[in-house]
């Protein structure tokens, strides 16, 4: 097969390194990739600098975005956070299998770098802990980290994108995996009250959960609009608003149906 017709790589399951306390690559792993595989062209004309995996667990992702990347993005440097320290240690491995780089740091979010990354990270990546769990499951150590939501699924999700917006830079992107319980739309909603605007790259039903991958971008309209008399007629980013929520709520009912 030519060189320029060969897909892109991500990382291959069977080099992704492994260990029993730490989520292994699954469904929303999976989202989250394809994501990223979708929007390819636009993140290579993005050129981004500086990218940033929260919660990289088995590596699985910030190394297939290093890889979607590639020597395209030459400059570009790479960070990858998890509480669990068994984490980083597998996500070395799993980078190093695949024969890329990324900075790694065992903290809660991203504690330690939000001096030194402030409004400096381009593209971030996040498949937050979504599910609906009691409030004292959030924050476990171990593999429960991964998932435990909290109320809603939102406990730490709601505690990760105030950081995702400190780290983002003017042209950053963010990336990010959500369940049907989650509200997306609400998040949606939040994020614009902050500037950003936000596209559905991929929804997928895996039989049991509804996952949302949502992209949010700080949208210079939207800012604008917050510091505008807004009139009664809706301006483009509100319509653009008003349709990711249809879309949100829609795939949410039928899929609740089923």
């Amino acid at each position: 097969m030519p060189a320029e017709t060969m897909p892109p790589r991500i990382a291959q399951i069977r080099l992704v390194s492994s260990h029993p306390q730490v989520y292994s690559p699954c469904d929303d792993s999976f989202a989250l990739v394809d994501a990223l595989l979708a929007d390819r062209t636009k993140l290579l004309d993005h050129h981004p600098s500086i990218c940033m995996e929260i919660g990289t667990g088995s590596g699985y992702v910030i190394t297939s975005l290093a890889l979607i990347l590639g020597s395209e993005s030459k400059n570009a440097h790479y960070f990858a956070t998890d509480m669990n320290p068994h984490a980083t240690t597998v996500t070395r491995e799993t980078l190093e299998a695949h024969g890329v780089h990324a900075e790694l740091l065992t903290t809660n979010i991203a504690s330690g770098l939000e001096k030194r990354l402030s409004g400096m990270v381009d593209l971030m990546v996040i498949n937050p802990p979504y599910v609906p769990t009691p409030e004292d499951e959030v924050g476990g150590s171990g593999l429960s980290s991964a998932w435990a939501g909290g109320e809603n699924g939102r406990t730490v999700i709601d505690k990760i994108l105030p950081v995702a917006d400190s780290l983002l830079s003017e042209k950053g992107w963010l990336y990010m995996l959500f369940l049907a319980e989650n509200d997306p739309s609400h998040i949606c909603l939040q994020m614009r009250d902050k500037g950003y605007g936000a596209k559905i790259i991929v929804q997928r039903s895996t039989g049991e959960e509804t996952l949302h991958v949502i992209k949010f971008w700080r949208d210079p309209d939207i800012q604008m609009e917050g510091n505008e008399v807004v009139s009664g007629a809706k301006t483009a980013p509100q319509r653009g608003f008003d349709f990711l929520r249809s879309q949100i709520s829609r795939l949410s009912f039928r899929e609740t149906r089923q």
